[in-house]
């Protein structure tokens, strides 16, 4: 992994409002939503998985959880919990619960491509997460307020490309449907 310790975040503590509750632990293709991102992110040699949790998430095995303090906080707080959770590491790669069919490979050219600093998935001319933060950077996350998360420190990070289709974020049941449509594509 470049040599650097890399730990990777998943922040699954949303409060899931648009979807009605529930959402990470809700059934997609024979599993809870949640573990297709845990399971993608597990076949990497992360030096530690954290999952920023909620009472809501499902078991995600091999990851560290801790939960969301106070619960309901909005995502900059899932940020700065994963953070503070963080010891020795070089950098972390923040990934999303809710956004199931990444796959295992676009983070791997994550790592591969990783400078040091920050690298960003780039969809649709937009950087976004999953996104690899550098040690330096780690302060100023702990620093975001409110539902917008790091986008802004991303916009002009060096990218790796990510289809639009792979980069559905669950907020609905249709999305849901349309990762369900998407596996049974494959």
């Amino acid at each position: 992994m470049s040599g650097l310790r890399i730990a990777t975040i998943l922040l699954a503590a949303g409060k899931a409002t648009r979807f009605g509750g529930g959402k990470l632990g809700t059934a997609l293709a024979g599993k809870p939503l949640a573990r297709h991102v845990a399971d993608s992110l597990s076949a990497l040699p992360f030096d530690r998985k954290i999952a920023l949790c909620s009472t809501q998430t499902p078991d995600l095995p091999g990851f560290s959880r801790i939960m969301l303090d106070p619960p309901g906080a909005p995502l900059s707080q899932s940020i700065a919990d994963g953070v503070a959770a963080l010891t020795d590491e070089d950098a972390a790669l923040f990934a999303l619960a809710d956004m199931p069919l990444v796959p295992t490979d676009h983070f791997a050219r994550l790592i591969a491509q990783f400078d040091g600093s920050m690298i960003a998935t780039r969809v649709d001319g937009r950087n976004m997460v999953p996104a690899i933060f550098g040690k330096q950077h780690f302060e100023t996350l702990k620093t975001l307020v409110g539902d917008k998360g790091a986008g802004a420190l991303l916009r002009d990070a060096p990218s790796v490309k990510l289809s639009p289709d792979l980069a559905l974020d669950i907020d609905t049941l249709e999305d849901l449907q349309s990762a369900l449509e998407h596996i049974r594509g494959r």
